[in-house]
């Protein structure tokens, strides 16, 4: 294998205060548990970190946050993606400078490109670092779905193009993937009720929300699947499953940081334009969470 980021990637949340700035203690301290908790990797400034929001400065202090609290015990990855080849080549530099194990680069959003597009987009990323690069294509985001002819034919060209994230629950397109792609080029998840799927057509892991709170459980979900205990994978699938769909009751992530300040790590802020739960959500979110 290319490069082995591990099988449970958290899609890590940014905490702010309820001024709305980033809580750079809070960063370093769940950083530190999740790499604790069954998290092999750590993804800062995804969408789940509120990148939209976030200025490139605040990306570089929150990777160099985070790749001090982790302290080599896990992989730190950076989001980078852009729908602007020129920036999502300076952020995957800059990823790079500060000491990114990897990144992971969006399919451009909003502008749509072609399938030459989205190539000669990652081409020019892949040719400006040495960095192992996650590609992510989730187009329900994006306006786009990025082929299978597409990914294999990056992963086939750049050595450094290692894996990707697929947020489309079509596990033809996986089984695709798998056959025309390198056999170390990796799968991820990119949704948890989509792993225990995924892992069943070639998956190696996920890129997780969920692992916020059961970093533990999805990676004995993921451990079982591959040792073969078919059974108790599938009952843990299952357990946890109503969860992994009310996290995304509302834009992510917003539910997430909802359900971790019921536990106490953070706070539930977020940046406008998101908005946090209603009392009503939050109490349909507690349940489910507690019911466990």
């Amino acid at each position: 294998m290319r490069y082995d980021a591990g099988e449970v990637i958290t899609a890590m949340v940014t905490p702010f205060n309820e001024k709305r700035e980033i809580d750079y203690e809070k960063v370093e301290a769940l950083a530190y548990q999740l790499v604790h908790t069954g998290s092999d990797a750590v993804l800062v400034t995804g969408t789940t970190g509120e990148s939209p929001t976030l200025t490139h400065e605040e990306e570089i202090e929150i990777l160099s946050s985070v790749k001090r609290a982790v302290n080599n015990q896990g992989k730190v990855i950076m989001g980078t993606g852009s729908n602007s080849t020129e920036t999502a080549v300076m952020m995957a530099k800059l990823a790079q400078k500060e000491g990114a194990d990897a990144i992971l680069s969006v399919v451009p959003y909003y502008n749509k490109p072609s399938q030459a597009g989205m190539i000669e987009h990652f081409s020019a990323i892949a040719e400006a670092v040495d960095l192992p690069i996650i590609l992510y294509n989730i187009p329900s985001r994006t306006g786009v779905n990025m082929s299978v002819e597409t990914v294999k034919n990056l992963a086939r060209k750049y050595e450094n193009i290692v894996a990707l994230k697929q947020s489309f629950g079509d596990m033809d397109v996986v089984t695709e993937l798998k056959l025309n792609c390198p056999k170390d080029f990796t799968i991820y998840s990119g949704d948890d009720s989509l792993t225990l799927p995924m892992l069943s057509v070639g998956a190696h892991g996920v890129i997780s929300v969920a692992s916020h709170l059961f970093g533990k459980e999805i990676k004995s979900m993921i451990r079982n699947f591959k040792t073969g205990d078919f059974m108790t994978a599938k009952n843990m699938h299952q357990k946890l499953y109503p969860i992994f769909k009310k996290l995304f009751m509302a834009p992510n992530p917003v539910p997430v940081k909802a359900a971790l300040a019921y536990r106490g790590i953070i706070e539930e802020y977020v940046r406008r334009p998101l908005v946090e739960l209603t009392k009503s959500e939050k109490a349909e979110l507690i349940f489910t969470l507690d019911s466990i």
